[in-house]
Formats: structure tokens, sequence, C-alpha cells
């Protein structure tokens, strides 16, 4: 067909020939998009017992009754999981004394926060939360192709919500709550919370993210679900990766109220729960008293942390979650490497601070020891 048949029907010329070497096109946002930095793999020099205490994990190994339930779930394998997550979608709903149309399920609270973003912004809507903070906060809403609106922290590393209330504009659409913050593991207090959701707007939408909320001992701690139960614009993003030691798995949730819950399962990418993460989530939650054992004893070693390194004379936030943070600045490469060098795999955050999770006994010990004669050689 020449081209002049083509106008005479109607259809399109085709553009002109590419150079065959000519690049895929790609999202001129992935030019400013920082990639998420995972935990690097432990290492150690010979005969040193290598620690990963970079990724938050939880250093127990699965509870025999949730191993015995993926073993079993793992037979049907073969088959798709329920995309309604029906079974535990009950058992939560009940747990939580929340209506089931309230949850929605992802791989992962990131995974969900990725459905809230997709289903709550247009291209150049504004997200707001605090920083720094949890690090896939700016690729989630640049990749959605809104605005991240990034408030600086408190100088005792808390979110400052007077600055994130001034922050929010006729263009905001969500305004991300991260408490206890990840990474600096401070949390935000009940009044001033009711303090600055006085000031949202009532169609923007408040995300309180509570990853670490099982390892919470502030007297003053927000009762979320409260909150989200007098607010139509809040919501509760929880996981299963953190207390409950099931980060290999993915599964994380949402309490919303209706129409967000809805639109957040419209947004979900299809059978993105795994049939053994939700037979694994299931049996976490019939085995609470054990877990609660756990958590306590990891609450107990992050305190035992925190005075340790008191004594030594760093001034740690008030850690409320299952790691410490150490602000650094500009020393901050240097003590992940001090680190390294005894075995311990930390995670450092450019030049504001490294954060290291509190985990087995002997590894906590360690990052005692390497702190210790790290501050005092910088003081020397």
């Amino acid at each position: 067909m020449t081209d002049e048949t083509r106008a005479t029907e109607g259809v399109a010329a085709p553009d002109a020939p590419r150079a065959p070497d000519a690049p895929v096109r790609l999202r001129d946002a992935l030019d400013a998009l920082p990639a998420y930095t995972p935990g690097r793999p432990a290492s150690a020099p010979p005969g040193v017992t290598a620690y990963k205490i970079s990724s938050n994990e939880n250093p127990y190994p699965p509870l025999p009754a949730v191993l015995d339930t993926v073993r079993d779930a793992a037979s049907q394998m073969n088959r798709y999981p329920d995309m309604s997550v029906g079974a535990l979608t009950q058992v939560l709903a009940a747990r939580l004394g929340v209506p089931a149309a309230r949850l929605a399920f992802g791989p992962g609270s990131v995974g969900v926060l990725g459905q809230l973003i997709a289903a709550t912004c247009d291209m150049g809507d504004e997200v707001v939360f605090a920083w720094r903070s949890f690090e896939a906060y700016p690729i989630l809403v640049t990749l959605a192709g809104a605005v991240p609106v990034q408030v600086p922290l408190t100088a005792d590393a808390r979110h400052d919500l007077v600055a994130m209330a001034d922050a929010i504009t006729p263009r905001t659409r969500v305004v991300l709550v991260c408490t206890p913050n990840n990474p600096t593991g401070t949390t935000v207090g009940d009044a001033e919370l009711e303090v600055f959701l006085e000031r949202v707007p009532s169609d923007v939408l408040v995300v309180i993210d509570e990853a670490y909320l099982e390892f919470v001992t502030a007297p003053d701690s927000p009762d979320a679900l409260a909150v989200h139960r007098s607010r139509p614009n809040v919501a509760v993003l929880r996981t299963f990766s953190k207390a409950y030691g099931l980060a290999g798995l993915r599964v994380g949730y949402a309490v919303a109220h209706e129409p967000v819950a809805e639109a957040l399962r419209k947004a979900a990418i299809p059978f993105g729960v795994n049939s053994l993460a939700q037979a694994a989530a299931v049996a976490s939650l019939e085995a609470v008293d054990e877990l609660e054992v756990r958590v306590k004893e990891l609450v107990a070693e992050r305190e035992r942390v925190v005075a340790a390194l008191r004594d030594q004379g760093w001034s740690p936030p008030d850690a409320q979650a299952n790691f410490v943070w150490f602000s650094l600045g500009s020393r901050t490469v240097e003590f992940a490497a001090a680190c390294q060098d005894a075995g311990l795999t930390v995670r450092p955050y450019g030049s504001d601070g490294a954060r290291a999770t509190i985990a087995e006994r002997e590894a906590n010990d360690r990052l005692i020891e390497v702190a210790g004669r790290f501050l005092a050689a910088g003081s020397a």
C-alpha cells in the first residue's frame, strides 16, 4: 500500500524508519528514580561468624506449627491461590474487630502501599511524607507519576507533623505517617496525631504505616485502629514480615474504609498473595501467644542495646521498633565499614546515619563492642 493509497483510505502513514540501534523508549521519570537498596548479604573475615543486621528481619526461625502448615500448603502449589484471601480475611477481621470488607491484602505492606498510591494518585498529584523515612515511599510515588513531598524530620529524628500539615496543598492526595519510623525508630504521639488530623482535609487519605507495631512500648503511641474507625480518611498499613517472621513469603494488609479498601483490591496484582503466605499468616495468628514471647525477647534485647549505647556516650533516638539508629552524618560510611570488618552488615543511609537490626544476642553484643570502639576512636 502506497502512502497515497493510505491517505485516500484514511490509514495513517508509517513513521519515518528508525535507526536499527535506537534505544527502547523508557519513562523519563526513571532518570530521577532512586533505586531501592536492600540489605547486603552478611560477610565476615575468616573464622568470624557473620551477622546480617541490615534488613530488620526477625532472627528467630519459623514457629514449628507455621512451618508444618507451609509444608502442607506446598503440596497444592500447582494451583492458583485464593485471590480473595478468604480464610486470612475472616481470621484477621475477627482478630482486629473490623468488617472483612475493610481489609485489602498484597505482597507485603509495600505491595499494598503501591496499590494505594495507584488507586489515589493521578499524574502530578502529591504525596506527603517525612524524610528520612521508608525509602520505598519516593520510589512508589514517582513510579505512579505523582510527586513526592518530603518533609524533614525534627532534630530528634521524629515526624514534624506541623510541617507536614503545612506541606499539604490542593494537589495532595495522600499523607504517609510511618510510626515507628523506619529507619529512625521513633513514634508519633497520640495527642499530636489528633491535632495533625484535624488539619488534614477530609478528601486527603492519611496512611498510618505500622510495619513495626508489635515492638512498640511507648505509652503515648496512638491506637491506629481506633483512629481509623473515627475518621473515614484514615487507613492503617501492617505486615506479617517483621514480628511474625514471614518476610520471605510477602504478605501485608491495609485496614481502610470500604470505598478505599475496594479500590485497593481493584488495584491489586491478581493472585499477588501466594497460597503459602496466606496459610502461614493464618497459622501465625493462631500461634500469637508464642509470637508474643519472641517479641518480648526482642524488645528486651533492644532496651539492653540502647542502654549500653547510651552508657558509651551515644544518643540514639527512642527506639520503638526492632532496630536502632545511629545518627552519624559524614561518618556513616566509616561506621558501616567498621561493622563490616567485624562481621556485622548494617544499613547505611548516605550521610545521614546507619540502622542496625536487633538480632541474635551474639550479634547485639558485637554491635555494642564495635560501637564503643568507634565512638572512642572518634573522640580520641
